[in-house]
């Protein structure tokens, strides 16, 4: 029987299913919540009191994630440009750095839960519990930088774009793997290595160190990325960056847009053959 968990109490949470759990993770408004049931979701599964889903079926997930009532969720477009320099200005990059980790524990965990249903490998599962705990570390280690420059999450607006890219794909499992590692967290590959000399720059080691933190794991993500890719165009003998390139038409409005790291991305087993042709075509 499931125990309902309280922000007082959730070392003590067991959810029904590896399923329940990342559907509570997704659903609940409470930031802290979220993270505390993220980590004892994940404790129950490797410790392997955690059924993939219950017998009788499992809630689906929801359409939205649960959010607090702050940040103000603005269109893309209507942004405010974000402060350059000084302080403010790495308050900004920060802050908007948060919003996209707790995205990203959102579209990790429900990941997890919207396919459980499928019949997938468990080292599947074992993989996405595992990012998702990584994306709920780098929202925390974000959250705590912002406390230490005198702000939070949620003192700034924020957009709903990250959700949106991968909503597109549904209850496509390929055209979410497309979206969210291969083209949201290779995005991160590009763009940390010149955010982390930045900071070290302005002598902001504390923040350097996260990004580096976050750097190294968004390669591994975006590794299970492309093996999960890879085994189910495998599985449907369909060639893997024809296929990427489809759903990414497909799915993804913003384009793909270099420079790219070349290097970490091809680490990571996304050689340029998947995403360059994608810059002619779409950018």
């Amino acid at each position: 029987m499931a125990v309902s968990p309280t922000r007082a109490d959730l070392t003590g949470y067991i959810p029904a299913s590896l399923a329940d759990g990342a559907r509570r993770v997704v659903e609940t408004p409470d930031l802290e919540e979220k993270i505390l049931v993220a980590h004892a979701t994940a404790r129950a599964w490797f410790g392997r009191g955690l059924s993939l889903r219950r017998r009788t079926g499992a809630t689906p997930m929801p359409d939205q994630p649960g959010r607090p009532a702050a940040p103000v969720l603005l269109p893309p477009r209507e942004m405010p440009r974000r402060a350059v320099g000084g302080t403010a200005g790495r308050v900004a990059l920060l802050h908007s750095l948060a919003h996209i980790e707790l995205n990203a524990v959102d579209l990790t965990w429900d990941m997890v839960g919207r396919f459980a249903h499928l019949q997938l490998p468990r080292s599947f599962f074992e993989d996405w519990v595992r990012v998702g705990l990584e994306e709920a570390k780098h929202f925390s280690l974000l959250r705590h930088r912002l406390a230490a420059l005198d702000s939070f999450y949620g003192a700034l607006p924020a957009h709903h774009g990250l959700w949106e890219a991968a909503e597109s794909a549904g209850d496509d499992l390929a055209g979410r793997l497309a979206v969210i590692p291969l083209v949201l967290e290779a995005r991160g590959l590009d763009i940390s290595p010149p955010m982390i000399e930045k900071a070290r720059a302005v002598g902001d080691e504390d923040t350097a160190a996260i990004l580096e933190i976050i750097y190294r794991d968004e390669k591994r993500h975006v590794a299970f990325g492309a093996k999960w890719f890879r085994f189910l165009c495998d599985r449907e003998r369909t060639d893997p960056e024809a296929r990427f390139q489809d759903l990414v038409r497909r799915h993804f409005r913003g384009g793909l847009k270099p420079p790219f790291n070349d290097r970490a991305r091809s680490e990571a087993g996304l050689t340029p053959g998947f995403y360059r042709p994608l810059v002619r075509l779409i950018g």
